[in-house]
């Protein structure tokens, strides 16, 4: 993974791994993970997200390589990646809303992609929401439920939509046509 700041774009962040022959990406996906590896986390996904222990989640998710600060609270049918779940960081207190995911890694045509991400302290992720690969979402930062998050979210900030933006803000965030 390169060197990054807060400026950096996901995309810099995130590691770009060639197709290894002339078919996308997911086609050869057990050259790129253990299907062991990943059968073992998707059984393991499968109990954090029915399970209604917080506990007992926060203990899954790091048998699985998360890193889970305490007090994270992990909504029902929420779901970590399955390929690269040592790849999520959850600082302490977060919220993971109900049926929110968290993606690190994309498959593509020629080439998939894996990147980190990390969720601030006390930060919220809303219902269904979807984090991309190479997301930083910032303490205290609100992710509105059914949003797209493509790009970092700066601490103490709302966004929303698809691709998720913020909300509301200051003078400087508004164009004024003349």
């Amino acid at each position: 993974m390169t060197a990054s700041d807060d400026t950096t774009p996901r995309h810099e962040r995130v590691t770009h791994h060639e197709t290894p022959g002339p078919r996308n990406s997911l086609t050869y996906w057990t050259t790129a993970r253990s299907p062991l590896r990943v059968a073992i986390n998707y059984i393991v996904v499968w109990l954090v997200r029915i399970s209604p222990s917080l506990r007992f989640k926060r203990w899954l998710l790091r048998r699985i390589g998360v890193t889970v600060g305490p007090g994270v609270s992990w909504g029902l049918e929420a779901t970590p990646d399955v390929f690269w779940p040592d790849l999520i960081t959850i600082e302490a207190d977060a919220i993971v809303g109900y049926d929110a995911t968290i993606l690190c890694h994309e498959f593509l045509q020629d080439e998939y992609r894996t990147g980190e991400v990390v969720v601030g302290e006390r930060a919220m992720i809303g219902a269904g929401a979807i984090v991309l690969p190479g997301v930083k979402i910032g303490h205290d930062a609100r992710i509105a439920a059914n949003s797209l998050v493509t790009r970092d979210v700066p601490p103490g900030t709302t966004v929303a939509g698809v691709p998720a933006e913020p909300m509301g803000g200051s003078d400087d965030d508004e164009t004024t046509v003349e």
